[in-house]
């Protein structure tokens, strides 16, 4: 009922920014898509990212909460805050770099410990290149991207670790209907080691799968559907399958001046195999519900 609840005054937050936002267009300009401004798409898939990277020179700080929700019984909320600087030195060349934080309140869920705690969780960067332009001589747009994580807390169970992750991502892009309706692809590899306070080591990876399509029915705002599927490893290799989930969910995207933007996404497991349950979930790799907000600042 909580999470029912906060969604609800999120949703209606949302409908006020954007009859703000749309109040403050002109009419002619929102019924004549071709005269809209061209659109980045990085952020207005959600989880998925789309292939540009933004302007040469342009330089971005913005705020990012990743959540989710709902593990093994209980009650489970663990989420993770990106506080980032974003700079495109060339046209071809984006990278970005911040702190993390994180937060946990787990009570009573199955194979972890009760904690509630916020605090420092580690450092991040991303570089992203762009092998491949969406333009007049190719209607794709292609990119890819690393992404070195250090953490001292665990991102599932709150516990102190040593975490490496290094995710790996190729996002392809394309505008299926000029200015109006958007569609994109991603390809994900994400390597992980961590060491407990015991000394003990585990090592694995998730592949994943993930495709979104973006609608703007007026100039500044977006909203669209996406899907992902995950599967999840034992050792950088693919040594052991572990389980795998697939989530569906609506995205939201607002332009809310020439130069400061938000986003939001929500999306649920809707099915999932662990390995070691006959569930129709897998709540031992994933969670059951997941959302992230992003607010950023150009200049």
């Amino acid at each position: 009922m909580a999470i029912a609840s906060n969604a609800l005054r999120a949703a209606s937050t949302i409908v006020m920014l954007v009859a703000c936002v749309a109040g403050a267009r002109s009419a002619a300009a929102q019924s004549d898509p071709s005269a809209w401004p061209d659109i980045e798409t990085k952020y207005v898939f959600g989880y998925t990212e789309g292939a540009t990277i933004g302007l040469e020179g342009e330089k971005e700080v913005s705020w990012e909460t990743s959540a989710r929700f709902g593990k093994m019984g209980g009650h489970y909320t663990a989420t993770e805050t990106k506080l980032e600087f974003e700079h495109t030195p060339t046209q071809f060349f984006q990278f970005e770099f911040g702190p993390l934080l994180a937060s946990h309140d787990i009570r009573n869920s199955a194979g972890l410990t009760d904690t509630r705690q916020f605090g420092f969780g580690g450092l991040f960067g991303e570089l992203r290149f762009l092998l491949l332009g969406r333009g007049p001589e190719s209607p794709i747009g292609l990119t890819v991207s690393v992404e070195p994580n250090w953490r001292r807390i665990d991102e599932t169970s709150g516990a102190r670790v040593t975490n490496f992750e290094l995710e790996t991502k190729i996002a392809a892009d394309t505008e299926l209907v000029p200015n109006r309706l958007y569609g994109a692809v991603n390809a994900i590899y994400e390597p992980e080691w961590t060491r407990d306070d015991t000394g003990a080591v585990t090592k694995e990876s998730t592949l994943g799968l993930t495709a979104a399509v973006a609608f703007r029915p007026i100039e500044p705002l977006l909203i669209g559907a996406e899907l992902g599927y995950y599967r999840h490893y034992d050792g950088y290799a693919f040594d052991t399958y572990t389980g795998d989930a697939l989530y569906i969910g609506p995205t939201f995207y607002l332009k809310l001046t020439p130069k400061m933007f938000m986003t939001a996404a929500w999306s649920a497991q809707v099915t999932g195999q662990d390995v070691g349950s006959a569930g129709p979930f897998n709540l031992a790799e994933f969670s059951h519900h997941r959302a992230k907000v992003k607010l950023a600042m150009e200049f």
